[in-house]
């Protein structure tokens, strides 16, 4: 395949020229939600973003398969393995059964995603779905050497592996400084070193979600999950492995080092990490009171927010900024993005309204669409991509206003243009007319009441009728063809 994208892995730290391991073929496995609550709009970051990939790398021609896991069991408070399991501690708090509280934020989880026009990954493999796979990966790591049991509890053995690979290879820590930031071993501590991690817990008797395991009744470790359905779907080794950069120090450090303990090679080509997001400048949180839900950002229903806001204009907000940037929003951020998606959208509304001319085109659009290429080739870079699009939205408008011309093969590339990089690409739809599907037919009916008060010389209610819809962000154009309105 001809092409020529780079991206930013996270485990060399440099940009690098994407070559999959299979000619045509893309394996990529992103890091999906733990289901015990509402989707956080971190998370949706990180779900936009690789469905920005997801589309672009399908969009080059590339056949991909991607993995998105839901985490259903085994991730305990505070992310150790100690404590509660966050699922129980859930259906506790709502009196329901655990799996009941993994229904209800699973189906929470998708109906977010379809807001934000996400396509469904090609696997979504629950963590519940594979203790078979995860047990088989725990038995052939403990036969390689690298893990040992504890009382029904099985370990990852850091120091042993250290002997043989770099555990700090992700993230360019010192094993010391990684040591030092640890809390030392109890008298009751069941580990042999303070950087072991659980594969497999015992399950204590209150414990609702327990699997029988060679070594105790008792469920997965938070990190065996992904990497026995990365392996299971995807092979010992894959293209791209992705997940918000908070997951990088300990999730994927940890998925790294089973994956190699277990199959002896790195289970990705590429690591990318989306960055987080802050609030006014600050980074967001529930302790710091500045958090909020995607459903509250729609309706505007929270005390940071002046108003809500389309999942369409939230995901070109979200676009504006490169997926490995800080985001921050803010009520000025989002306005400025409302606007310059409303823009968009009513310059694609405008191409079939466009007048054909004879002769030649006033744009060139092979090289705009160069542009747009050469961006989202270089580490798909979607900002640089949405300024070249407004250089399109500038066409449409002169275009209609009769400053410039266009054939009809050209409008015609111009649609396929914004339908394959806004539409295709960006992911992004007009969410601005499902109230007003009509809103065609009751323009003529305007248009003609104005037709109709301008031959009676009524020239009073014509111009009111004009300015009053330009108050409510409708523009009237006055041509030899007619009446022609847009949204401004």
């Amino acid at each position: 395949m001809d092409h020529n994208l780079y991206l930013y892995n996270t485990l060399s730290r440099t940009k690098e020229k994407f070559e999959p391991i299979h000619p045509n073929l893309v394996g990529m496995y992103v890091c999906g939600p733990t289901v015990y609550s509402d989707v956080h709009l971190g998370n949706c970051r990180t779900f936009v973003s690789f469905d920005l990939i997801f589309r672009y790398l399908r969009h080059l021609g590339y056949k991909v398969r991607y993995v998105r896991n839901i985490t259903d069991a085994g991730h305990l408070e505070g992310d150790r393995d100690e404590g509660d399991d966050k699922f129980a501690k859930k259906a506790k708090l709502e009196q329901l059964e655990p799996m009941e509280i993994v229904q209800k934020y699973t189906i929470g989880f998708h109906d977010v995603l379809r807001l934000f026009n996400t396509l469904p990954p090609s696997i979504e493999p629950t963590a519940t779905g594979h203790i078979s796979e995860q047990i088989e990966m725990i038995e052939q790591i403990i036969e390689n050497g690298y893990a040992y049991e504890r009382n029904g509890t099985v370990y990852f053995d850091v120091e042993k592996y250290v002997e043989t690979y770099d555990y700090t290879i992700l993230t360019n820590r010192k094993l010391e400084d990684m040591l030092n930031n640890t809390r030392e071993l109890s008298g009751q501590d069941e580990k042999k070193g303070r950087l072991d991690f659980a594969l497999w817990i015992k399950a204590k008797p209150e414990t609702i979600m327990r699997w029988p395991a060679p070594w105790s009744v008792g469920f997965p470790g938070w990190h065996i999950e992904c990497s026995a359905m990365s392996r299971k779907y995807l092979g010992d080794q894959f293209d791209i492995h992705g997940g918000g950069m908070d997951l990088a120090a300990t999730h994927h450090t940890n998925e790294i080092a089973q994956s190699e303990a277990c199959n002896h090679t790195s289970p990705a080509k590429y690591w990318m990490h989306t960055n987080m997001l802050t609030v006014n400048g600050a980074r967001m949180s529930k302790s710091a009171g500045n958090g909020f839900l995607p459903g509250e950002l729609f309706t505007g229903n929270h005390p940071l927010l002046n108003r809500g806001y389309s999942p369409m204009a939230v995901r070109f907000f979200m676009l504006q900024a490169h997926y490995r940037s800080t985001l921050d929003f803010s009520n000025e951020a989002l306005d400025a993005a409302d606007k310059g998606y409303k823009r968009l959208m009513t310059a694609i509304s405008l191409l079939d309204k466009l007048k054909v001319s004879k002769g030649a085109d006033s744009f060139n659009l092979a090289e705009i669409r160069r542009k747009c290429y050469a961006a989202m080739d270089d580490d798909f870079n979607s900002p640089v991509l949405i300024a070249e699009l407004f250089e399109i939205v500038r066409i449409i408008n002169s275009i209609y206003d009769g400053k410039a011309k266009v054939t009809a093969e050209g409008l015609e590339g111009l649609k396929l243009f914004m339908k394959e990089f806004v539409e295709d690409i960006l992911g992004l739809r007009n969410d601005q007319t499902s109230a007003s599907d009509d809103i065609d037919d009751l323009m003529n009916l305007v248009i003609k009441l104005r037709n109709e008060a301008k031959a009676n010389k009524d020239f009073v209610t014509s111009d009111r009728i004009r300015d009053e819809l330009n108050c409510i962000g409708i523009q009237l154009k006055d041509s030899k063809e007619g009446t022609l309105w847009n949204k401004i």
